[in-house]
C-alpha cells in the first residue's frame, strides 16, 4: 500500500552490528547451557537458569546454588548482560531508526508530490521504466516512479511511491489528478492493461502511454484507453536495422533528440486559439525569418502530417508544428505561435 512504512535495506554497519550481536549472544546462552550441564543441571534446568541469568528476570533458581555455581553464575552475569544489553540496543536503534527515516522521506516525499503540476507517473521501475524516467528527468520534466518493490525504489532519484499500481489508491498517492502523462512501463502485459483501464477511468483526459511485449496486446492495450503503445523488442529491431540502412541518419536523430550535445533540438508546438498563425501561412507570418526555427512538418488535428510544408499552406489552430532549431530560437517560436 502507498506511504507503507520499510525497513532499510538489510546491510551495512547498523545491521552488521545486529549479527554481531546475535552472534554473540547465542554464543553466551550456549555457553551457559553447557556450564550448566556441566554442574550437573538437567537440559530444561541448564537452559532455563541461563536464560533467567542473562535477561536478569530474577526468578528464583531450580535448586541452591553451591560454590562453583554461584561462580559460574558470577561470570555469566558479567559476559551475558553486557551482551544481551548490546545486543537488544542495536537492534532497537535499527527498528526505530529504519522506521522514522522511511517515515520522514515518505512523509517529505508526499509532499513534494502534493505540489507537483503536470508531472509524469512511471508505473514500474524496471529497465524501461528507469530509461523513461532518465529521459524525462534530462527533459525536465517531473517523474513520479510506483513500484511495488521497496527494493528498487529505495534510493531512485525521483519522486516514488510504494505500492501496487493498479490499486487506485496509489494511482491517487502519485497524484494522477494533477499528472501530465502516465507511462506504463510494467513487466506483464496483463498489469499494464489494468494500469490502464484503472488511470483511464481516474483521468479520462489523461495521456497513456503503454508498453506491450506481445502484438496480440497492442489492441487490447489501445482499446483499453491507451494513447499510444510502444512495443520495445519491435523497437529496437527497427533501430537495429536503421543503423544498417541509414546510420548517418539514426545518429543525427539520436543526438538532437536525446544527446543533448547539438545545439538544435526537436519540438513540437501546438496553434492555439486567436494565435497569430490561426488562418495564416508560414510566409505571411514570416516565422523563420523572425524566430530562426524550421518547421519540419505540420500535425493537422484529424491527425494527419504535412511533411515539408509549403510556405503558402494556411495554419490553423489545433495544428502541432514539428520544429528543429536551438533552445532560444524555439523558445521565440513559442511565444510567437502563443502570443
Amino acid at each position: 500500500m502507498p506511504g507503507r512504512l520499510s525497513l532499510p535495506t538489510p546491510g551495512g554497519e547498523p545491521f552488521r552490528r545486529v549479527r554481531v550481536g546475535l552472534v554473540a549472544l547465542a554464543a553466551v546462552v550456549a555457553a551457559g547451557t553447557a556450564g550448566y550441564l556441566a554442574l550437573g543441571y538437567g537440559p530444561l534446568d541448564a537452559v532455563y537458569q541461563t536464560i533467567i541469568t542473562v535477561s536478569t528476570v530474577g526468578f528464583g533458581t531450580p535448586h541452591p546454588l553451591d560454590g562453583a555455581e554461584k561462580a559460574f553464575t558470577i561470570a555469566l552475569i558479567l559476559v551475558g548482560v553486557g551482551t544481551a544489553l548490546y545486543t537488544f540496543t542495536v537492534t532497537l536503534e535499527v527498528l526505530l531508526e529504519g522506521h522514522m527515516r522511511d517515515l520522514v522521506r515518505r512523509r517529505r516525499m508526499e509532499r513534494d508530490i502534493a505540489r507537483m503540476r503536470g508531472h509524469a507517473i512511471v508505473c514500474g521501475w524496471g529497465r524501461v521504466g528507469r530509461e523513461v524516467a532518465r529521459f524525462l528527468s534530462n527533459a525536465g520534466q517531473q517523474v513520479v516512479v510506483v513500484d511495488r518493490d521497496h527494493e528498487r525504489i529505495a534510493d531512485i532519484p525521483h519522486a516514488s511511491v510504494l505500492g501496487d499500481v493498479t490499486e487506485d489508491d496509489t494511482l491517487h498517492a502519485a497524484g494522477i489528478e494533477r499528472a501530465g502523462a502516465l507511462v506504463a512501463a510494467l513487466d506483464t502485459d496483463a498489469d499494464n492493461l489494468f494500469v490502464t483501464v484503472s488511470a483511464r477511468s481516474l483521468r479520462p483526459d489523461l495521456p497513456i502511454i503503454a508498453r506491450a511485449r506481445n502484438d496480440t496486446s497492442e489492441p487490447k492495450l489501445l482499446r483499453a484507453g491507451a494513447n499510444r503503445v510502444v512495443n520495445p523488442q519491435r523497437l529496437g529491431g527497427d533501430r537495429m536495422a536503421a543503423f544498417v540502412t541509414q546510420p548517418h541518419v539514426v545518429d543525427f536523430v539520436d543526438v538532437v533528440m536525446h544527446d543533448g550535445t547539438l545545439e538544435f533540438r526537436l519540438e513540437e508546438v501546438k496553434v492555439p486559439v486567436n494565435s497569430p498563425l490561426d488562418q495564416a501561412t508560414l510566409r505571411s507570418t514570416s516565422l523563420h525569418d523572425r524566430t530562426g526555427a524550421l518547421v519540419l512538418a505540420v500535425r493537422h488535428a484529424d491527425g494527419r502530417f504535412t511533411t515539408n510544408p509549403s510556405p503558402t499552406m494556411p495554419i490553423t489552430h489545433g495544428d502541432v508544428l514539428i520544429s528543429v532549431g536551438t533552445a532560444a530560437q524555439l523558445e521565440a517560436l513559442v511565444r510567437m505561435v502563443a502570443s
